[in-house]
């Protein structure tokens, strides 16, 4: 069964990594819980907050990851997986330390782009599962007229090359998942992750028919702004 992610809690319904947007991911019945973790300062250092990016965190005051972690780990909770994505390098050990804390190590996935801390968390927290997010982008480039065609060019080689090079990831065990955007998620793509034992999960679907259509491919996971969407797919 595919599992049911919201993508920042539920980002459409409320703002995204706030109580309130999880609070309505978990009414609209959502089987994990994806947010994102950036450091006050861009070497790693200061407070840990729930924002996608710095220009999110200055537009309100973000929840800190204590606060996060303490929501998550209240009964309400209990039946639900998280994704916590790590936006920058630099706080690796300081994020699993307050999994540990607070007893969510084991139901958590932690995915990242950033490959330092992928390797850094493998070597040092193996206890961890690790979602390679890919591509490495912020912005979709195939909505600015100016780049789209050459990230056109990029996106089919790498619809290619991708099936072969994230299941050998898994076999060497660098990663346990793969956090893919739905541009990259073929057929084959889907099958190389199973065949490897890997788990695969789509971003960001905010349309039900896409979404049906991923489920039909047996991926592990479906992540949307808006997963009142799961519903009706």
């Amino acid at each position: 069964m595919t599992r049911r992610v919201g993508h920042k809690g539920a980002d459409h319904i409320a703002p995204g990594n706030t109580f309130a947007s999880f609070e309505a991911a978990l009414q609209s019945g959502v089987d994990m819980i994806e947010f994102d973790v950036i450091s006050e300062r861009p070497d790693g250092s200061g407070a840990l907050l729930l924002a996608h990016d710095c220009e999110d965190a200055a537009g309100r005051t973000p929840h800190t990851l204590e606060e996060g972690l303490a929501h998550f780990a209240g009964a309400a909770y209990d039946a639900v997986e998280l994704v916590l994505d790590l936006k920058l390098a630099g706080y690796e050990g300081r994020v699993v330390r307050a999994l540990h804390e607070h007893g969510l190590a084991e139901r958590t996935l932690v995915s990242t782009m950033e490959e330092p801390s992928l390797a850094l968390l493998r070597s040092r927290h193996a206890e961890i599962k690790l979602g390679w997010s890919v591509p490495r982008i912020r912005r979709d480039p195939l909505r600015n007229p100016v780049i789209a065609l050459p990230a056109l060019i990029a996106l089919q080689y790498m619809r290619l090359a991708l099936p072969g090079v994230a299941a050998n990831r898994v076999r060497r065990g660098e990663i346990d998942a793969l956090m893919s955007h739905w541009r990259l998620v073929t057929r084959r793509l889907a099958d190389a992750m199973h065949a490897a034992g890997g788990d695969l999960y789509v971003w960001t679907v905010d349309d039900a028919e896409r979404i049906a259509g991923f489920e039909r491919l047996g991926v592990s996971g479906v992540i949307s702004n808006d997963p009142r969407l799961f519903s009706s797919a």
